[in-house]
């Protein structure tokens, strides 16, 4: 894996340079969110995909994966750059609790987390009445924030912004721990991002987890899951170094939570536009 890892180098020291900001970090990459919109897309009822299609016409896009990234690129554009700023905080939550309870009015106060941001919404992309501009920009922001609360890092427990605080070394290069599950970790397969989404759709249904009780909101409990993932033994490498080991071991997981997050994107999307 050691020559593997080196002939992407180059392919790492690009994805290196670009800034990452602690409210927009990008869960996945643009790699991860395509992954994802494009296991939901296989997975729509007709109806819903007849849905999709036309919002998606709303602004000349064409396909599900093609404004998967969208959120994150907001402060790029001049005229949605206020958009950008204002839902920053909607692509993560910080949990401040050991176990990875989620207690709203202290982990998501007045909304603002990714749990709130899929509450407001699934609201809009549901509401017939709202302008189809808007439900536009709304089912961009669904696709995207359903892939960010399934990156375990933009659920974490711990004071590092989302692990962009955490400096490692990954394959001889100095990088932090986000950058490492939002793509580089991904990279290793050396698979553009169809052949990677027909890769884990070969896998067959994935098996969802069972509801967490005592929580009735299911954006919540996908949060959960990614804060126990972070909490786990061996998340946080020892001697900050990303080893073949803990690709080996962690690469699994970070696929395993991106064909959840297809899946339950389709499933969200099959009930809110039926």
């Amino acid at each position: 894996m050691k020559a593997a890892l080196k002939r992407r180098s180059i392919a790492l020291v690009l994805a290196l340079v670009v800034p990452a900001f602690a409210s927009t970090v990008q869960a996945w990459g643009d790699i991860g969110h395509r992954i994802v919109a494009e296991l939901a897309w296989r997975q729509l009822d007709p109806a819903a995909k007849a849905e999709v299609t036309r919002l998606l016409r709303v602004d000349g896009s064409d396909s599900l994966p093609d404004i998967a990234s969208w959120p994150d690129h907001l402060r790029d554009m001049p005229e949605k750059a206020a958009l950008g700023k204002a839902t920053g905080p909607l692509h993560y939550v910080n949990f401040r609790d050991d176990r990875c309870r989620y207690v709203p009015p202290r982990d998501c106060a007045d909304g603002r987390c990714v749990i709130g941001g899929l509450e407001k919404y699934v609201a809009v992309l549901r509401d017939r009445h709202a302008s189809d501009a808007d439900r536009a920009d709304a089912l961009k922001f669904v696709v995207h924030f359903v892939g960010d609360v399934h990156q375990p890092l933009h659920a974490g427990n711990r004071d590092d912004k989302g692990g962009n605080e955490y400096q490692v070394q990954f394959d001889g290069k100095g990088t932090n721990l986000h950058r490492v599950w939002d793509s580089q970790m991904l990279y290793t397969r050396d698979l553009k991002w169809q052949a990677y989404a027909d890769r884990l759709a070969a896998e067959g249904k994935v098996k969802l987890p069972r509801p967490i009780a005592p929580l009735d909101n299911p954006y919540a409990q996908w949060a959960e899951e990614s804060c126990k993932i972070v909490a786990g033994r061996g998340f946080y490498p020892d001697g900050h170094r990303i080893d073949d080991a803990y690709v080996a071991k962690n690469l699994p997981v970070a696929e395993t939570r991106l064909r959840e997050a297809g899946k339950r994107l389709a499933d969200l999307l099959n009930k809110t536009l039926d």
